[in-house]
């Protein structure tokens, strides 16, 4: 029997929404897991002495072979049952500027860029979805703005 949602352990883990812009499109760069190889975002555990945007930066590099610009304001949070308790991601957009040929994890994960439509209903966990969604809304009401 699980423990009253009370006594779980909480573990707070940071994430980036990797995106881009590609013949006015948003797209949205997705990353498999290792073992089960469903359809995510990189995000870790933050290691000690670092913030949660260079965290974020950081597992970008080492899961998605990404180097960009992290926002200064997370875009949303989600949750997950993990390790006989819950993990809190909070989520960061990423710019990407450059995509590495290698990198630390490339032999143990895929990656995709996807029409950011596509990768909200491809991700596993609805709540990863509902983030990206919101920030797939966010992106292209602020992109419509800037072209009226």
């Amino acid at each position: 029997m699980a423990p009253p949602k009370e006594n779980r352990k909480i573990h707070f883990q940071v994430g980036a929404i990797p995106y881009r812009w590609l013949a006015g499109e948003l797209q949205i760069l997705l990353i498999t897991t290792r073992k089960k190889r469903r359809w995510i975002v990189p995000k870790g555990l933050i290691d000690p002495g670092l913030g949660a945007r260079d965290a974020a930066r950081k597992e970008a590099w080492e899961e998605a072979g990404i180097v960009g610009e992290v926002a200064a304001i997370s875009c949303g949070v989600y949750e997950y049952k993990k390790w006989g308790g819950l993990c809190r991601v909070e989520l960061f957009p990423l710019a990407v500027r450059e995509e590495a040929r290698d990198w630390p994890e490339c032999d143990e994960r895929a990656r995709v860029w996807l029409a950011a439509a596509e990768a909200e209903s491809k991700v596993h966990r609805p709540g990863l979805a509902a983030v990206i969604g919101a920030f797939r809304r966010t992106m292209e009401g602020v992109a419509k703005r800037e072209v009226g």
